[in-house]
């Protein structure tokens, strides 16, 4: 008969560590009272963070009820959460509660969260925005990327005679193409297409190239002596040695395209997550930047962590090898 696994993971003392944190701050959020030079009259939304810290140690205390490696993971990143939770707890203290900071630029936990509540839709829609322009702009430059990156490591003939312009262009910030990428483009949109584009091209063009370049000739040497062409050489031999230098070029190219996104955005178009934070700062309402900053953040965490998922599953032979 098969063993009887446990219902429950081990109990580990790490554990109590976020909760513990998330209690404190709510304590020190109830406890101590706000700074009277604080305007606390703004604040309609001063209770939100208490519900949501109650929230979040609830949340952590029912994951402990669980089984499977959701724990582990949790008692593994334990460390990190509990500094976050404390961190924003010292940020709670040194706004609201002492006022050492000026509340007009480093506004307080609920005011951020006031933000998030009356404003979730139409940040939700340039969001979406960002995220069409991002994504087009992405895709068309891994795509040109690969393509030029496979044409110069492939054939010295290509190599001879892009990669010096791919020297002289390449190391250009995207964002110093702005001033032409505007004249060159009717449309805001498709200069900024344009500019996130040419972030993810380059590292993608020098990385795949490099990648295959060092694939060993003896694979392409047995390859064609057994009769493959060009063609399958290099799909079925080139790309997948050159892979993981491919998707550090795509990591690479995702920073980039993000922060073209913003400048592109905060210049030219007239909407969009970075138009969002360029028209909040110029009315001075910083509590709507610091929303959208915490959003561009989850949004490239999420990209960069599916990023790896797949890098993970496509690149499942490596499993044992030095990655990063």
């Amino acid at each position: 008969m098969p063993e009887r696994k446990d219902t429950f993971v081990q109990f580990d003392p790490r554990e109590l560590l976020p909760p513990g944190a998330l209690l404190a701050v709510l304590l020190l959020h109830r406890l101590v009272p706000t700074h009277p030079g604080y305007r606390v009259k703004e604040l309609p939304y001063f209770t939100n963070f208490i519900y949501i810290l109650i929230g979040g140690f609830a949340f952590w205390i029912i994951l402990g009820l669980f089984k499977t490696k959701v724990r582990e993971r949790l008692a593994f990143k334990a460390g990190f959460y509990t500094a976050g939770f404390l961190l924003l707890g010292l940020y709670d203290l040194i706004t609201i509660k002492a006022n050492v900071l000026p509340g007009l630029y480093f506004p307080a936990p609920e005011r951020i969260i006031g933000v998030f509540v009356k404003d979730w839709l139409f940040i939700l829609q340039c969001l979406v925005y960002s995220l069409r322009l991002l994504l087009g702009g992405f895709f068309l430059g891994a795509f040109l990327g690969v393509l030029t990156g496979t044409l110069i490591g492939w054939s010295r003939r290509f190599n001879y005679w892009i990669m010096p312009f791919i020297r002289i262009v390449g190391p250009i910030p995207s964002t110093a193409w702005i001033p032409i990428a505007l004249v060159i483009f009717f449309k805001p949109t498709d200069a900024s297409l344009f500019l996130i584009a040419l972030g993810v091209w380059f590292p993608t063009t020098v990385l795949t190239g490099s990648g295959i370049m060092n694939v060993q000739k003896s694979y392409f040497e047995v390859s064609s002596t057994l009769g493959a062409g060009a063609l399958r050489n290099i799909l079925s031999i080139a790309l997948p040695g050159a892979a993981p230098n491919v998707f550090s070029g795509l990591f690479n190219g995702t920073s980039a395209c993000f922060l073209t996104l913003m400048a592109a955005e905060m210049i030219g178009c007239k909407f969009g997550i970075g138009w969002y934070i360029n028209w909040q700062r110029e009315t001075l309402a910083y509590s709507n930047v610091y929303a959208a900053l915490i959003v561009i953040a989850v949004t490239f965490s999420l990209l960069i962590t599916l990023q790896f998922k797949i890098r993970n599953k496509v690149l499942a032979w490596q499993k044992g090898t030095i990655r990063w």
